[in-house]
């Protein structure tokens, strides 16, 4: 079946699913239902994303509401980037009152916010210099630029043999850069030729890392401390701390992707901060900006960031007056709301009443650290993880499958105990009631 085949029985599908829609209402006016969103938006939008049929209008704290005004839990927290909640009222503040006042410059010329963002950035993560971008893949670009740059300056790497490796089950973005590094088929097939350089190693085995790390023409490793969209996969104790020493032995820098792992998401300001290290290069992204606009920035001291000089790297909206102001409101929240303590203690409680609740034929695993979490379902037992997906959205909570049998779970930090509790008796329940058939 071609792809424009396939689209179009997805279309027939949903348009069967939701007959009571007419054409005439369909292609005027402003869409009245999910129904109708849904439709409009598969006419004109590229099939490249296959979204739970939940059309969302409004959101606040932890919780969202469809178009027709029912309310959910919201349980993705926008792929971890809404660690402060909907639309908070701090964030939203800053935003607003820069907006009234300059919102870009470009980095061609200065502008007063700047320095304020990165001035604090370092003195928080304790690094000398910052790189600001936009995107969490920006991020993840910027430091293979910058590990490979230092590799043939510093480390003296013969030109153009710059290795970089990473983990098996990394997921950072999709780009060429990004899906060159990817071992999912899906990001990986039909869109090479691949970037050279790249090598994958198995995740929390260090023996396999260090066979890798011999070679003089690595420059660096870029690992997730929590390996999210594979399942908030946890590696083994003293991994990161061998990691570490690893890179320390054979001079490879260590880049620490904390792009959805970080800034309190998993009841540490890091990810890595559960180990006690510290890493050469630091990637934050999704919930510096309270998941209000795309705001990255990479971190380093300047024996690695003095690599670049300028022309070397840019970006036309990376650094720009309102993400300075935004993401400085936004680390404001998670500092000092108690954010972080919070998703360390909803997260033992999420993690211990699923493992004690949960039917224990269908459940495999519950895994995580804070309030980065997921569930892994045994398929034998349990209905496919689309399928409890929706059915946990019908009953009011808003997740995501991973693969056909794990739920990802990342909501808002801000989210109470009650809140939690109950958001737990819906994923319990659900999950129990349903038939494997």
């Amino acid at each position: 079946m071609s792809v424009l085949q396939n689209r179009g029985s997805n279309l027939l599908k949903h348009a069967r699913l939701f007959n009571n829609v007419s054409v005439a209402r369909l292609m005027s006016g402003k869409a009245k239902t999910s129904a109708e969103v849904i439709l409009r938006e598969k006419k004109v939008s590229a099939f490249n994303y296959d979204p739970l049929s939940v059309v969302i209008s409004r959101g606040e704290g932890i919780y969202m509401w469809d178009v027709e005004g029912k309310k959910y839990f919201d349980f993705l927290g926008g792929f971890a980037t809404l660690n402060q909640g909907h639309c908070h009222p701090k964030i939203l503040k800053a935003m607003t009152d820069q907006l009234a006042t300059l919102h870009h410059t470009s980095r061609a010329i200065h502008h007063d916010c700047l320095y304020e963002l990165n001035e604090f950035l370092t003195k928080t993560f304790g690094y000398d210099k910052v790189l600001n971008m936009n995107t969490g893949v920006e991020g993840g670009e910027t430091s293979i630029k910058i590990a490979r740059k230092w590799g043939y300056r510093v480390k003296k790497i013969p030109e153009n043999q710059a290795q970089v490796v990473f983990a098996h089950g990394n997921f950072w973005g999709r780009t060429i850069a990004a899906i060159s590094a990817s071992t999912d088929p899906n990001s990986f097939n039909e869109f090479g030729p691949h970037v050279p350089g790249y090598q994958i190693v198995p995740y929390d085995d260090l023996g396999k890392l260090e066979q890798l790390l011999r070679n003089p023409n690595v420059c660096a490793f870029m690992v997730e401390p929590v390996q999210g969209e594979a399942g908030a996969v946890v590696p083994s104790p003293g991994y990161l701390k061998g990691v570490r020493e690893l890179c320390d032995k054979y001079n490879v820098l260590w880049i620490d992707d904390e792009v959805q792992a970080g800034l309190g998401r998993t009841g540490k300001l890091l990810a890595v901060d559960y180990d006690g290290v510290r890493p050469d290069v630091l990637i934050l992204g999704k919930a510096l900006s309270g998941g209000v606009y795309p705001i990255s920035a990479v971190l380093a001291n300047d024996d690695i960031m003095g690599v670049l000089t300028p022309g070397t790297h840019g970006s036309t909206y990376g650094g720009n007056p309102l993400a300075c102001k935004i993401a400085l409101a936004a680390l404001d929240v998670i500092l000092n709301d108690g954010l972080i303590d919070n998703a360390f203690k909803m997260g033992e409680l999420f993690r211990s009443e699923l493992t004690a609740r949960l039917d224990k034929k269908k459940l495999v695993q519950v895994r995580g650290r804070g309030l980065l979490n997921a569930v892994v379902l045994d398929p034998k037992y349990s209905a496919d993880s689309s399928v409890v997906s929706l059915a946990i959205k019908e009953n009011g909570l808003v997740t995501k499958p991973i693969g056909t049998n794990m739920l990802r779970f990342s909501p808002p930090l801000t989210i109470t105990e009650s809140e939690l509790r109950q958001g737990i008796d819906i994923i319990v329940n659900t999950i129990n009631g349903l038939s494997s058939e």
